[in-house]
């Protein structure tokens, strides 16, 4: 039997596919759950796995070009005597034009790309998700290397990873290998609490006309969406001498100036659900987490939004440590979609680039956005008397359809109170 390999939907918004590159030539053998091929979905590449086991008899996208979601990219053959059969089929018009049959629009990271009719077996994890769907394991393409050179029976796993997913530190505590500790980042300078390095930018040459990329055509799909959006601007003045303060005791231990500041905001949200809300035809959206996503510029263009979950409810170190991963995989385009799309509320700054305020643009499916600018010396009165303290300037974006002005003004006024005189209790 001759099976098709579709183009999968990484994410929700994903019309198109492009091939990053085909782990998989023709005539190789393929088992259940082996990668076959690597897909750049809107914003990150993708694992692409089959539970089909056989012989990739021919490509039909090749490495580099792109495909419409359920396009047929491969022919899978069960036997080597099957693979002249699906060579032949491919190289004719009616193979070559025929539409595919009903695939998941859905399709999660990691699941096969493949057409199945079965339903789906499932164990709970951890995390709530499953980490058996289509009767199979999901397992990355590193923890199952691990699982081998360690000799860990991953049938027996429950993954951590997203989807459930067994990723490469559930082999390690399986073996009772350590998990390495991550190594402090970066601090940021107190002055300019950066949320990213800035990308390099590669050099343009004069009347060169450059394609946008995939990640690039996410985003202008995106800001286009989000103009159609009511908004309004709200900006605030906060003291950060406490936070910097706060800053420089525990920054050794990695911490972080973006985890503190999206911590900060996470519990300042908590008073505030509306601001965390989102608008629907059907009314207003309160989500049930506080989930704050951070603007970090793309190396290749573009820009992505990693997402710290539940920051309200996790500790500061954590937070840290969840950062610089998300980060680290942001970079290597290897972010699950869930990762990059469950923001209930986003942070952005130009700080790092001395910008005093700006306006960020909202993006789809939220009700507001913070622009972060720079912290800066300034000689300012209080009780009578002149002095300097760091100051840096807020600028919150509201949907108007749901958020009004005194809204976001409370929420600015308690972010900046928390900041500016219980900034110790983020470590709580």
């Amino acid at each position: 039997m001759i099976h098709e390999v579709f183009m999968p939907a990484l994410s929700s918004t994903m019309t198109e596919g492009k091939i990053v590159n085909w782990v998989k030539s023709p005539g190789d053998k393929v088992e259940k759950g082996e990668t076959v091929v690597v897909v750049e979905s809107d914003k990150a590449d993708m694992d692409v796995e089959t539970f089909y086991e056989g012989y990739i008899a021919t490509i039909l996208v090749d490495s580099g070009d792109t495909a419409p979601v359920g396009a047929a990219i491969a022919l899978i053959a069960e036997t080597e005597a099957e693979i002249a059969t699906a060579q032949q089929k491919a190289n004719s018009p009616a193979g070559s034009s025929t539409p595919p049959v009903t695939t998941n629009p859905t399709t999660s990271p990691g699941q096969t790309a493949d057409v199945a009719n079965t339903v789906p077996t499932t164990t709970a994890s951890p995390n709530g998700a499953s980490n058996h769907q289509e009767g199979r394991i999901m397992v990355s393409p590193r923890a199952r290397k691990l699982a081998k050179e360690m000799k860990v029976d991953i049938s027996s796993l429950q993954g951590s990873g997203p989807h459930g997913r067994i990723v490469a530190q559930d082999i390690e505590a399986a073996a009772n290998i350590p998990a390495t500790p991550a190594s402090p980042a970066t601090p940021a300078t107190p002055a300019s609490p950066a949320f990213s390095a800035p990308p390099t930018q590669k050099p343009a040459v004069p009347g060169q006309v450059v394609p946008l990329n995939t990640l690039q055509n996410a985003v202008v799909r995106n800001m286009v969406a989000s103009l159609q959006v009511p908004t309004f601007h709200v900006g605030y003045t906060i003291t950060t001498d406490g936070l910097d303060k706060l800053y420089k005791q525990i920054k050794s231990k990695g911490v972080t100036m973006t985890a503190l500041l999206a911590k900060a905001v996470a519990v300042t949200l908590q008073k505030h659900p509306l601001v965390n809300a989102s608008y629907s035809e059907q009314g207003i959206v309160y989500h049930a987490g506080i989930n704050i996503a951070v603007a970090v510029a793309m190396e290749d263009g573009g820009l992505i939004t990693p997402v710290l979950q539940n920051a309200d409810q996790i500790d500061i170190y954590s937070l840290s440590r969840n950062w610089k991963g998300l980060v680290d995989r942001a970079r290597a385009k290897q972010l699950q979609p869930e990762e990059y799309n469950s923001g209930t509320f986003t942070l952005s700054n130009l700080g790092m680039f001395g910008v005093d305020r700006f306006d960020a643009i909202l993006p789809p499916g939220q009700g507001s956005i913070l622009a972060i600018g720079a912290a800066k010396p300034q000689l300012v009165a209080h009780d009578g008397l002149f002095g300097v303290k760091k100051q840096m300037q807020v600028n919150i974006t509201c949907d108007h359809r749901i958020i009004y002005g005194a809204t976001a003004a409370a929420f600015l006024k308690d972010l900046a109170q928390l900041i500016e005189t219980n900034a110790q209790s983020l470590t709580l």
